[in-house]
């Protein structure tokens, strides 16, 4: 029990440096105007939290993130599933992988709002390119590292291809593929938010954007924070899922006394 309470209250403490810190110099005026106090901060964010807007946004966003990276995990695992098992896709799929491996979704941002516009579906389609290879690279090497004798066993049973791919294959490659749920949720947020910031897509992003344009400062910094956390409950919640699905595994089994 204390050894719980000591980290959390070392970073409570961080956390009223920080605060004490952005206080002082937005008070001394180091960047002008385009630094608020944290205490306008906060009591403007308290005024946001309560209005239907903001709740729209954050629900735009959620959604969107939520989503596109459940199409991600369902298209990466089975894509990957294939390349990582059959010669002829993994040599079908080879160069147009490698291709876009280098390619980040910012990149395609302005062909996405050209074909799509400033939509949701832009919002989804961008963050579903930007999470997907991740996950089929991941998955690839998690099937390539299967046990060649368990499955010269599952065969040696009479199981088929497909029966060792479900019961042998994606059980050895979930590590991986937790990895990369782990990375790609965070980064579904953040690719959400860049879809509205600069593509003007729904959601926060958005928002963001207008209270830029308008110099609303504290409001901005406000829909910083929400993002922030929302972005430590992503994490949070990934790193719980896959401690749940992979408790089987040696990584999370609890060391018996």
């Amino acid at each position: 029990m204390k050894g719980s309470i000591r980290p959390l209250t070392f970073s409570a403490l961080g956390i009223a440096a920080v605060l004490v810190i952005w206080q002082v110099l937005a008070e001394a005026k180091v960047a002008g105007n385009a630094l608020p106090p944290a205490t306008t901060v906060f009591s403007t964010l308290a005024t946001i939290l309560g209005t239907a807007t903001f709740w729209s946004s954050l629900g735009a966003t959620i959604g969107i993130a939520l989503l596109a990276l459940a199409l991600s995990a369902v298209a990466g695992v089975i894509l990957g599933l294939l390349v990582g098992t059959f010669e002829t896709v993994r040599f079908a799929t080879l160069a147009v992988l490698e291709f876009l491996k280098p390619v980040p979704p910012i990149v395609i941002l302005p062909l996405a709002v050209l074909v799509l516009g400033p939509t949701g579906e832009m919002s989804l389609f961008l963050v579903v390119f930007g999470c997907l290879l991740p996950i089929v690279m991941q998955t690839v090497d998690g099937v390539q590292s299967t046990d060649p004798v368990a499955r010269d066993t599952a065969r040696s049973y009479g199981m088929r291809e497909p029966e060792i791919l479900a019961r042998v294959v994606l059980p050895s490659a979930m590590p991986y593929i937790g990895t990369a749920m782990r990375v790609a949720a965070p980064a579904a947020l953040v690719v959400t938010v860049v879809a509205g910031l600069l593509g003007g897509g729904p959601g926060l992003g958005q928002s963001i954007y207008q209270a830029q344009a308008a110099g609303d400062y504290a409001s901005l910094y406000g829909m910083v924070i929400v993002l922030g956390v929302l972005g430590l409950l992503f994490q949070g919640a990934t790193r719980l899922a896959e401690r749940r699905v992979l408790h089987w595994h040696e990584s999370y089994r609890e060391v018996m006394p």
